[in-house]
């Protein structure tokens, strides 16, 4: 495959090479008494050798498969496709001032003709850039932190994340936008709620499901909404700002301890479990949808306590799981075990001696649910109670995902087992609900 032609090989490479077309150009390809018009484009690396691609002036992409007959012509030189973000709008002064950190994902990506996929490609300053609206919202500064997709992002990444969004807050910005891919957006939520303690001001993470190339990408309304909410909003907590439905009408702010990726590709995928979101974007106006919040107040001193523990684990529970699996884990040297048990918070008893063997070696076990909605209560069932006598903890509707977090961030904190037992019970970025409410699940 030739660098000159991405995507080409075989038969249509040397077609484009005799005809002396390049990428760019535009060409004409006559087939059978038809002919066809348009710009040469690249195509993806995994297709056959038997077609090539035009953009014709309608704008629509057409494929032509080549044949012993196919005539291909160089009708007009032509440039090579590239992105070249437009300047930066004039910002307004007197507006609040907000930071846009960029760490990657589809909401900082583009196409790649190479690959057929999106690769990461915008940085915040191109973020800003082709979303002109929000010189009108406020001033931003943007600073690219990473470029990476979301599943490369490690509790390495979370540290530096809160360190940036804290030195943006010395500097008295109104609100700090985090830029991030959806994968794993829920981890990074979790793990910069306990880590940015105290707020004064909101911390909105951001995405979006289709790149800002595609006809259908959330990532401008996803932006405007998260910009907004950083500018104007009186809450200062951790919230993922996402679309609340597949349609633009209106951005929901989810907290960042109770928030989950439920879809692979639909828009609304965030959804908040066995809560509200914390308020909602419609016409411009933010409404509260839970009454009590951490309201911004700038004069607050924020409290970052960034460190994690990464010798903790979250093991899913399945029929005939090997119990070996968690005497490897503390012969590893873990400290932690997130169990994601079944129902109201079970295992197998067949790994109930492994489960002690860890307890006695001072290895933090505490239990979450597969399902998605609802809570533990270990009290019903006997196995249940055994698993909480023999020291299990139960956590009550806590996420998986983020307990695993919790656990990784309590064990930055406290080398003493029984303080971590406490500080990972204890309700800190409102993970655990007071109460489970009764809701209307799915789509």
């Amino acid at each position: 495959m030739s660098e000159e032609f991405p995507g080409y090989r075989g038969q249509a490479l040397r077609f484009l090479k005799k005809a002396g077309a390049e990428i760019g150009d535009v060409i004409r390809v006559t087939k059978d008494g038809e002919k066809w018009e348009g710009i040469l484009i690249p195509r993806s690396e995994i297709g056959d050798e038997k077609h090539i691609i035009i953009k014709l002036k309608s704008g629509y992409n057409v494929g032509v498969r080549i044949e012993s007959t196919t005539r291909i012509e160089k009708v007009g030189k032509g440039i090579k496709p590239a992105f070249t973000p437009p300047s930066l709008p004039k910002q307004k002064a007197g507006l609040p001032k907000v930071a846009i950190v960029s760490t990657g994902g589809t909401i900082a990506s583009r196409v790649d003709y190479r690959t057929g996929g999106v690769r990461p490609a915008l940085s915040a300053s191109d973020l800003y850039s082709v979303v002109p609206e929000l010189s009108e919202i406020a001033v931003v500064d943007t600073e690219i932190l990473f470029s990476v997709y979301s599943e490369n992002i490690a509790s390495k990444h979370w540290i530096e994340t809160a360190k940036t969004v804290t030195e943006h807050i010395k500097k008295g910005v109104a609100g700090i936008v985090v830029a991030h891919g959806t994968d794993t957006l829920g981890y990074t939520a979790a793990a910069l709620s306990f880590a940015l303690q105290n707020l004064p001001v909101p911390v909105i993470m951001v995405a979006s499901q289709r790149s800002a190339d595609r006809p259908s990408s959330d990532a401008a309304t996803n932006l405007l909404g998260a910009v907004k909410a950083a500018a104007a909003a009186p809450f200062a907590e951790v919230v993922v700002a996402m679309h609340e439905t597949v349609s633009d009408e209106s951005i929901v702010f989810h907290r960042g301890s109770k928030v989950r990726k439920c879809h692979t590709s639909r828009r609304d995928t965030f959804k908040s479990i066995n809560t509200s979101p914390l308020a909602r974007m419609e016409d411009d106006k933010i409404t509260m949808l839970i009454k009590s919040y951490g309201k911004r107040d700038p004069s607050r001193k924020l409290n970052l306590k960034p460190d994690f523990d990464d010798r903790v684990a979250l093991l899913k529970f399945h029929p005939d799981l090997n119990p070996q699996i968690i005497d490897w884990y503390v012969e590893k040297g873990y400290r932690g075990i997130i169990l994601e048990g079944t129902g109201l918070g079970h295992v197998g008893n067949y790994c109930f001696s492994a489960i002690q063997r860890a307890i006695e070696k001072d290895v933090v076990v505490a239990m979450t649910s597969q399902c998605i909605w609802g809570r533990l209560d270990m009290n019903v069932y006997d196995q249940g109670r055994d698993l909480l006598a023999m020291g299990v903890l139960s956590l009550e509707d806590m996420l998986p995902e983020t307990a695993l977090v919790k656990l990784m961030w309590v064990l930055g904190q406290t080398t003493n087992t029984e303080e971590a037992k406490r500080l990972l019970t204890e309700n800190i970025a409102n993970e655990i609900s007071p109460r489970t409410l009764h809701e209307k699940v799915g789509y």
